[in-house]
């Protein structure tokens, strides 16, 4: 089967499509994978035929500002928001929309297979479904879809449990509405329109998790606040680890179980300053000699952290997660989707901070689930660090709450449930049934003790 995957090229979008390539070739699929040129690379060593998008959608978005340099200048918040959507995503999507065309020419998929933030999907959705393959789209990040209880996304509310909340989250949606989604919409229904496609009458990040014929969701149910979701909706569990991405470091053999280990990564995108978590969460253990303390730069320099480095401190720019996560205690994170899944299929509980991009979201749903403390800032301070991560490693309430969660993750089988779900989609038989409507997916929160 020929299957084209298409990821925004971003990197916590793109790892988990090309896992879920690799998956695929080992079936003996033949994968071509379209993204930026910049990320060419990792793309033909999983053995993909790679293609790039043209001009117009070939950015490099592990640093945003290359793409809209204002964003340097505006602090995080609506505006930084507004502008990000507009010029990264709105402004790409003819351009990623003419990519994928180009492909679908020189290699005619059976089946596409993106990621939430490619947006360039829309006018293939929009228009008529006898002129596209199916397109099934992963969820790289929170589900973006709308809250029963009227909060806005990317804000990291937790669910409402009074009608004081409902309101209090009404007028925030209200304000978010007029400053951030209705200038969204504008500026991507009018791009829709020059494509002759639209108008959208739903909001832009809901849009694609209704549209596509399967959105696979890598998470579980047990980690996604309770409401009612398109059919569409499949819960597929952990997100892929790619292996042997990194060599083991010089001090693996210290990992022996003498001392817990505590693993703190700002992950690949917000790590341009280090001071924000990794610097003070090693100032904070420096002086707890029965850990050992493990940083990743997520590929930027060491040398880039600052100093000084404590003795119970290790570093390294990446580490193969397949050898390190069952050797964690707890992972203190700014909160990537990702890697915060992937601990928890591991059972490790987390301390995050962070708030930019979707960070707000993804902590906010590891303090409501049980299975961390999320400090709420992107600056904490090493004693607010120190006591949550002692928090966390010493209380038994949040490791039997991280124990729990990985037996959900262990119940789903990733890599056969996203094999049958393309193959269903690529090649439907008499039993297939396309699915309308909505499912509701109840979950509970789970209890935890005093913090």
């Amino acid at each position: 089967m020929k299957i084209l995957l298409a990821s925004t090229p971003a990197t916590g979008h793109l790892n988990p499509l090309l896992a879920i390539g690799r998956f695929l070739i080992a079936e003996g699929h033949e994968v071509a994978f379209l993204s930026g040129s910049a990320l060419r690379g990792p793309i033909e060593r999983i053995g993909a035929r790679p293609y790039s998008f043209p001009a117009g959608a070939d950015f490099d978005l592990r640093d945003f500002a290359t793409v809209a340099p204002e964003l340097k200048t505006i602090p995080p918040g609506m505006e930084w928001f507004r502008v990000a959507m507009e010029r990264v995503f709105v402004d790409a999507i003819p351009g990623q929309h003419k990519g994928i065309r180009q492909v679908l020419q020189d290699f005619p998929a059976e089946i596409i297979v993106g990621d939430d933030m490619l947006f360039g999907v829309l006018p293939m959705l929009l228009g008529p479904r006898s002129k596209r393959p199916p397109i099934a789209l992963c969820g790289t990040s929170f589900l973006h879809w709308r809250r029963d209880d009227g909060a806005p996304n990317f804000v990291g509310l937790p669910p409402a449990t009074t009608q004081a909340q409902r309101d209090d989250y009404a007028a925030i949606y209200r304000e978010r509405d007029e400053h951030l989604y209705r200038p969204v919409a504008d500026r991507l229904n009018r791009t829709l329109q020059t494509m002759g496609v639209g108008p959208l009458s739903m909001p832009m990040f809901d849009s694609v998790v209704e549209l596509a014929d399967a959105y696979l969701q890598l998470t579980v149910p047990g980690f996604e606040f309770p409401r009612t979701f398109p059919a569409s909706v499949r819960f597929v569990g952990r997100p892929p680890i790619i292996p042997d991405q990194a060599p083991l470091p010089s001090w693996a053999h210290e990992l022996d179980g003498s001392r817990k280990v505590v693993l703190v990564t700002q992950g690949t995108l917000a790590n341009h300053n280090f001071g924000l978590l990794i610097a003070p969460t090693l100032a904070a253990l420096a002086g707890e000699p029965d850990l050992l303390v493990v940083a990743t730069s997520g590929g930027r320099p060491v040398d880039a952290i600052p100093g000084p480095i404590p003795a119970n401190a290790r570093l390294a720019q990446y580490l193969p997660f397949e050898w390190i996560l069952p050797k964690v205690d707890a992972f203190v994170t700014n909160g990537g989707y990702g890697s915060v899944n992937q601990a928890m299929s591991f059972g490790i509980p987390l301390v995050t901070a962070g708030l930019t991009e979707d960070k707000a979201d993804v902590n906010a749903r590891v303090a409501w689930s049980g299975v961390g403390i999320d400090l709420a800032t992107n600056e904490p301070t090493p004693d607010a660090l120190r006591h949550a991560i002692r928090t966390v490693l010493d209380s038994p309430t949040y490791r039997r709450q991280a124990s729990s969660m990985a037996d959900e993750f262990g119940a789903i089988d990733t890599r056969a449930e996203i094999l049958r779900i393309i193959g269903e989609l690529a090649h439907p038989t008499k039993e297939t049934v396309v699915r309308k409507g909505t499912v509701t997916v109840v979950t509970r929160r789970r209890s935890v003790g005093s913090r």
